[in-house]
């Protein structure tokens, strides 16, 4: 049984042909068959088993409770699964009591027929791009069988649960890239929706300011059908858009600085594609990007203020001893910050985002999502300096993003020499989501060439 496409899936269910219960059974075999021990942090088998047999009725009675009644998914270990234990990926949570109910979200996957197959792995407390734990272990990235890379993070487990054939979605969250980091380096779709979106209820925070949670999937399509059922809507509202009436635009810097070779050949070619496809593109001035680099230049990173208040008080505890350094190191860097400079990063991010969404107005922004692909984690793990200019690095271009609060897509675009893959993002300004995905759908099929 294939577990790569939740459209297909779902389709199979309704006609007879799956049964919800084999499905789950296929979930575990296929994660048995990884042999990657770090993937998930909690298995619920027995839940979603439960949840299966209600999905066999539904589907026997011609009475599915959604477009993915059936279809296995898996959770980023913030969100809250009523009677298991939300560890952020922290052995400082881990004997915390279970939560007493799910979060909203997957109350909403719950009731759309979703089968919740557990929690994966994850950066300690989604704090880093690259998706390391050292208390858990590190997801394999499944593109290279050979040599363990990152999976990229934070939500690394979810893009290493959809790219192994594991399930067909599952679920992160992103801050500063930690959706579409993973989809790029993982090859899979991620979709960072924009702040409101969904509801937050039961998430394990990192900033309530710039946090937002998303689907990784294979495809565009499974992406615009977990957005409907996870927001309760019945039938997708994005459907595909005339690609020569889209508005593509092209950015004078910032997003095209500093790329690996086959990075720069592989988003060339996806040019090419689809000014071929019948795309039109133009190049854009966004001076918003540089005022917003230096703003945070100036001030501090937001999300580091802000997870300082939720850390405050374990850090300078003995539980501060049993959190990742990397980790302890970024929240710190919050600790400086004061007040009135909290006050004027949230004040001038409030104009920038203003400005930066008006110059785009109906434009869809291209850029790479990543300015590399997966790199090996030993030398990560080796050398810390190393491992912070690598993590600078590849959230470079998806951080300022989240700072300016659009919504985006990454889709594959082609490899580089090692056949690892590289990926192409696609922006908007806030709010502008069912126009993304449509946009997206019709995209699609020439961006992956």
């Amino acid at each position: 049984m294939k577990l790569t496409n939740a459209a297909d899936l779902a389709a199979d269910l309704r006609k007879g042909r799956t049964d919800p219960v084999d499905v789950v059974g296929a979930v575990f075999d296929r994660l048995d068959a990884t042999g990657d021990k770090a993937l998930f942090i909690r298995q619920t088998r027995d839940r979603a088993e439960t949840e299966a047999r209600a999905a066999r009725e539904r589907l026997r009675a011609g009475n599915p409770a959604s477009l993915l009644d059936g279809v296995p998914i898996a959770w980023k270990d913030l969100f809250d699964l009523q009677g298991t234990v939300t560890t952020a990926g922290s052995v400082v949570l881990k004997d915390a009591a279970p939560a007493a109910e799910d979060a909203d979200l997957v109350h909403n996957a719950m009731r759309g027929g979703m089968l919740s197959v557990g929690t994966v792995n994850m950066t300690e407390f989604a704090y880093s791009g690259i998706g390391l734990n050292p208390h858990y272990g590190t997801p394999w990235n499944p593109r290279d069988p050979k040599v363990a890379r990152s999976p990229g993070g934070s939500s690394s487990g979810s893009g290493a649960v959809v790219a192994a054939g594991v399930v067909p979605i599952a679920i992160g969250t992103d801050t500063g890239g930690s959706i579409r980091i993973p989809a790029s380096f993982n090859g899979v779709v991620g979709y960072k929706p924009s702040t409101g979106r969904h509801p937050m209820g039961g998430v394990f925070p990192l900033s309530w300011t710039l946090d937002s949670l998303g689907p990784l999937a294979h495809s565009v399509q499974d992406c615009v059908l977990a957005d409907a059922v996870l927001r309760g809507v019945r039938r997708p509202e994005a459907t595909p858009a005339d690609m020569s009436a889209l508005d593509l635009l092209i950015p004078d810097r910032h997003f095209l600085d500093d790329l690996d070779p086959a990075v720069g050949a592989a988003f060339e070619a996806t040019l090419s594609r689809l000014s071929a496809a019948g795309a039109r593109i133009r190049k854009v001035a966004l001076p918003e990007l540089s005022e917003a680099q230096a703003l945070m230049a100036e001030v501090g990173p937001l999300a580091s203020v802000e997870a300082m208040v939720i850390h405050k008080d374990r850090l300078g505890t003995a539980a501060e001893a049993r959190i990742d350094p990397r980790v302890v190191r970024r929240i710190r860097m919050g600790e400086g910050i004061s007040a009135v400079a909290y006050a004027r990063l949230l004040a001038g991010r409030t104009r920038l985002v203003a400005s930066f969404s008006a110059r785009l107005g109906d434009g869809l922004l291209l850029a790479p999502t990543t300015p590399s692909t997966a790199m090996p984690i030993g030398p990560l793990e080796a050398d810390v300096e190393v491992f912070f200019h690598h993590n600078f690095r590849t959230l470079r271009s998806t951080a300022i993003g989240n700072f300016l609060d659009i919504c985006a897509l990454a889709i594959p675009n082609g490899s580089d020499g090692e056949d690892m893959p590289t990926s192409l993002m696609v922006m908007a300004a806030h709010g502008r989501d069912t126009a993304l995905l449509s946009a997206g759908l019709s995209l699609e099929n020439p961006v992956r060439g």
